[in-house]
């Protein structure tokens, strides 16, 4: 079984490799500082799910030409995507936002630019602001999602509901920016069909990419403390990748697949532990996804 990985995307479009570098805007989150909430989604780090970037108090330029450093051994003669990962990248004011995504996606090395942010801000101005820079070069926003399940998403303290959701890829289309959408799969108390129930309903929108995520569970998170007190259990590594490749079957041929794991920094991971060997896992569900046969969806290629 063969998907519509990101990296044959990127290699079809650019004819090279091309890599992101997690880049840090220095910006919070409308669910940590009370203007929706406390704390964020239960299972965000301290770090906004951002560990792996460069410290926001260095210029963007700055930032890119450490991360480039960072992946020299990875990536030769290649370009890049410049990616605003931690918390919510459109939580700003637009004169910051306009300075910091103007400086990143004027870099020569940089092909396009990728913003991690939520459905909920996303207002007009931030809007008119993306359409400015989606005619420079390719604008992504990734939204965080991570269910469907209204009842999941309360519990794992999203702080916005399927509307929400609905009207920013809706706004979003009509500028014509990329969507891309985080789902999470393994969330507390959800079955297969529930996560299966979320890929397709994230499908039934017009949205260009998909990251499939596992859940991880992380040291000072809300999360762990329910994870020590036994309310859920966590994905093996057989249980996740069947999932996974029944979930792959649901999204069409011309969404592209982002990611079908992910890897938390090893330093706060509690569980499940075999998620901390990123190598192993991918070798284990590409040799999976080789003996895999599924007829139901048409990403695959049998």
């Amino acid at each position: 079984m063969h998907y519509y990985s990101l990296n044959s995307y990127l290699k079809n479009k650019y004819g090279c490799k091309v890599y992101k570098l997690s880049l840090s805007s220095g910006l919070s989150c409308p669910n940590r500082d009370g203007k929706i909430s406390y704390g964020g989604c239960i299972f965000c780090s301290n770090g906004g799910s951002g560990e792996f970037a460069s410290s926001c108090h260095e210029t963007i330029t700055n930032q890119i030409e450490d991360a480039k450093k960072r992946v020299s051994d990875k990536i030769k003669n290649g370009k890049f995507i410049a990616y605003f990962q931690s918390f919510t990248n459109t939580y700003g004011e637009v004169s910051y936002l306009r300075k910091i995504f103007t400086e990143a996606i004027n870099h020569p090395d940089i092909v396009a630019l990728s913003i991690g942010t939520r459905p909920d801000c996303l207002p007009n101005e931030v809007l008119e602001l993306l359409d400015e820079l989606n005619k420079i070069k390719p604008v992504w926003i990734e939204l965080g999602f991570q269910t469907s399940n209204e009842e999941t998403a309360r519990y794992i303290n999203r702080g916005y509901t399927l509307d929400v959701f609905d009207s920013a890829v809706d706004k979003l289309n009509r500028i014509s920016v990329d969507v891309i959408v985080h789902i999470i799969l393994g969330l507390p108390n959800e079955t297969e069909k529930d996560m299966i129930n979320t890929v397709k309903y994230a499908c039934s929108k017009n949205i260009s990419g998909i990251k499939l995520q596992l859940l991880h569970v992380l040291k000072d998170t809300a999360l762990a403390n329910d994870y020590y007190l036994n309310k859920f259990s966590v994905l093996s590594l057989e249980e996740y990748t069947d999932i996974l490749a029944k979930c792959i079957t649901y999204i069409p041929p011309n969404v592209v697949i982002h990611r079908i794991t992910g890897d938390g920094p090893k330093s706060l991971l509690i569980a499940p532990e075999w998620s901390g060997n990123k190598k192993m896992v991918l070798n284990y569900i590409n040799r999976k996804f080789d003996r895999i046969d599924l007829k139901q969806g048409s990403n695959v290629t049998l």
